[in-house]
């Protein structure tokens, strides 16, 4: 498995997608959106096609684009590129992995499908291991964010015994305000070094005392990035 040889941890931006005022994604900011990224705010990861970013709200072919754009237009200037390929489909999440490990990617994540809900943690982590199957090559990241799935598996309970499963699993983006789970979750996994991604701006001090190794949000300032410089 192929793996980055840096960690993700600090800062990782939840990038929007620009659009244009007819409803059309306008690619041609792309470009200037990493260099904003990387000269102003000193942030060189991103989370692609995800709730800040809309993901959901997109056809495959235009998540398969904005991907690409994001790879292409990071390409020596950022350090991780992620993107979200969870979807209703088991399919077309696999194709969104695929797609994601073709295009150069550095890692996937996936939500758990929030219409015909799994409502244990065995069916969950079948479906979530379809997805990193497709993409074998790519380390994996589990998107908790229960407040939008209506998914209230404890994350704390998702995650013990999950790389006997899923082998390509490298940690958690935690976007809920259970902090008292956020902390189980990092208490009982440290020996695996997963990499524990808080997505809730407004709690991040107490989960960066909790043990958290990064933030993946839209308030990133560089002022923050010191919180992980060496």
């Amino acid at each position: 498995m192929a793996f980055p040889k840096k960690k993700l941890q600090g800062l990782v931006a939840a990038t929007i997608t620009p659009m244009t005022e007819n409803g059309e994604i306008n690619f041609s900011v792309i470009g200037q959106y990493v260099d904003y990224l990387v000269k102003e705010q000193g942030v060189k990861n991103i989370f692609v096609n995800g709730t800040t970013g809309e993901g959901l709200s997109l056809s495959i072919s235009e998540r398969r684009k904005v991907a690409e754009e994001w790879v292409t237009k990071g390409k020596d200037k950022l350090d991780q590129v992620v993107i979200h390929v969870g979807a209703l489909s088991l399919k077309e999440s696999q194709e969104l992995a695929q797609h994601a490990a073709e295009i150069g990617a550095d890692g996937i994540a996936v939500i758990a499908p929030f219409f015909l809900k799994p409502w244990t943690k065995d069916i969950l982590i079948n479906f979530l291991k379809e997805v990193a199957a497709a993409a074998p090559a790519l380390p994996f990241y589990y998107y908790h964010i229960p407040a939008l799935t209506g998914v209230k598996i404890r994350a704390e309970e998702l995650l013990d015994g999950i790389q006997d499963k899923i082998p390509t699993f490298q940690g958690l983006k935690f976007s809920d305000t259970d902090l008292l789970d956020f902390g189980q979750c990092v208490d009982q996994n440290r020996q695996q070094q997963f990499a524990f991604l808080f997505g809730v701006d407004e709690q991040l001090l107490s989960a960066l005392v909790m043990g958290a190794t990064g933030a993946v949000g839209s308030f990133v300032s560089r002022d923050l990035s010191t919180l992980w410089s060496n």
